[in-house]
C-alpha cells in the first residue's frame, strides 16, 4: 500500500506544534533538537509544494479570436 505525503496544510499544522512546543521552552534540549530537524523537514517540504503549486497555476485569458490562452501567473502576487 502507497504512503501519501501529508499535504501543505497537515505540514503547517504539524509545524504550528512545533513552534508552540519551542516556545514553551520546557522542552528538554534532546526534544528540541528532534524537533527542530523535523520542522526544518517540513519547511522544506512546504516550500517544494508551493514551488509545485506555482509552477502549476495558470491564469486562463480569452485570445482575440475566443480561443482560451494560458498565461503563467505574475510571480510578484
Amino acid at each position: 500500500m502507497s504512503q501519501q505525503k501529508p499535504s501543505f496544510e497537515n505540514n503547517m499544522q504539524r509545524l504550528e506544534q512545533i513552534v508552540r512546543a519551542m516556545e514553551r521552552g520546557d522542552v528538554p534540549l534532546e526534544e528540541s533538537l528532534k524537533l527542530f530537524q523535523e520542522g526544518t523537514e517540513l519547511v522544506r517540504s512546504c516550500n517544494q509544494l508551493l514551488d509545485n503549486a506555482q509552477l502549476q497555476v495558470k491564469k486562463i485569458m480569452t485570445a482575440p479570436d475566443g480561443s482560451p490562452v494560458e498565461e503563467d501567473f505574475p510571480h510578484d502576487i
